[in-house]
C-alpha cells in the first residue's frame, strides 16, 4: 500500500490555507487527498477556517461563533497571504464538497471543536458529507474525545479519526473505546510500536504535519496510511522516487 499524500489545508505553503485557491492548487499538484478545518457560524453554517477567531487569516475581527455566514463571506481571506489572493472568500463546507464530488480525492474534515465545543457540529457535517455521497472516501477527525463519542453512531458509515498531539499509553485502544476507527498523530509520536499496533488492529494511521524531506521519507518508508503536508508537490515527488 502506498502512503497517501494529503494536502494540509490545501497547498497551504503556496496559497492561503483552507481556501479554494489552495484546494485547486493541491489538486493540480496531484495530491491524493485534501484536509480542511471546520468551524460553525452563529447561524450554524459549517465554514472552512482553522482558527476560532477570524483575525489571523482575514481582514475582519470576531469569533466565528458570533458571526453569520453572510458576515463572513464579505471578509477578505486572501490578502494576509499575498495581495495576489485579494478578496478570496471563506468557503462554506457544502461548496467544498460540491467541488470535490467528481474528483478522485480522499477528504479529511477536521472538526475544530476542541476549544469551542459547537453544538450539533458532528451531525451537521455528517449530513452534508452524506448529501454529496462522499462518506466512503471521507474521514471526520477531531482532537475532542467527547466529539469522537458523539460521532460513534456514524462509525459504520464514515471513518472517524482521533487526533493526538501528546504521548499516551494504549493510544490505539483508547481510540477504539471512544468509538474511533482511525488515528492521526503528530509526527513526533510516530514510532514502530505504534505503527505495528495500528496494523495489527486495522486502525489506519496518518501523520501530521510533515514538510521536511527527511520526515517525508521516514513516513513513506514506514508506509503509514497517509501524511498531511503543506507541500504536496514536494511529497508527491519524493513518493514517486521511493515507490
Amino acid at each position: 500500500m502506498k502512503t497517501k499524500i494529503i494536502a494540509h489545508r490545501g497547498a497551504s505553503k503556496y496559497a492561503p490555507e483552507n481556501t479554494m485557491p489552495a484546494f485547486e492548487l493541491a489538486y493540480k499538484m496531484g495530491a491524493g487527498g485534501i484536509e480542511t478545518d471546520v468551524q460553525l457560524t452563529k447561524d450554524r453554517v459549517p465554514v472552512l477556517i482553522h482558527d476560532e477567531h477570524v483575525s489571523r487569516t482575514t481582514d475582519g475581527t470576531g469569533f466565528i461563533k458570533d458571526l453569520t455566514y453572510n458576515e463572513l463571506k464579505n471578509l477578505d481571506a486572501g490578502s494576509w497571504f499575498s495581495y495576489r489572493f485579494k478578496n478570496t472568500q471563506i468557503l462554506p463546507l457544502h461548496d467544498f464538497l460540491k467541488w470535490a464530488k467528481n474528483k478522485p480525492l480522499y477528504l479529511n474534515i477536521e472538526l475544530k471543536n476542541n476549544k469551542i465545543d459547537y453544538k450539533h457540529l458532528e451531525g451537521i457535517v455528517y449530513e452534508q458529507i452524506d448529501h454529496y455521497q462522499l462518506l466512503n472516501r471521507t474521514t471526520i477527525s477531531t482532537f475532542n474525545p467527547n466529539s469522537i463519542k458523539r460521532l460513534k453512531r456514524y462509525n459504520a458509515h464514515v471513518e472517524i479519526a482521533f487526533l493526538a498531539a501528546k504521548r499516551m499509553k494504549g493510544l490505539i485502544d483508547f481510540v477504539v473505546v471512544l468509538g474511533g476507527n482511525a488515528l492521526h498523530v503528530k509526527y513526533s509520536l510516530l514510532n514502530t510500536k505504534l505503527l505495528q499496533e495500528s496494523k495489527q488492529k486495522n486502525i489506519p494511521l496518518r501523520v501530521y504535519t510533515v514538510n521536511r524531506k527527511s520526515r517525508i521519507v521516514r513516513c513513506l518508508k514506514y508506509r503509514v496510511d497517509g501524511i498531511f503536508t503543506d507541500v504536496p508537490d514536494k511529497a508527491e515527488s519524493i513518493r514517486n522516487y521511493i515507490y
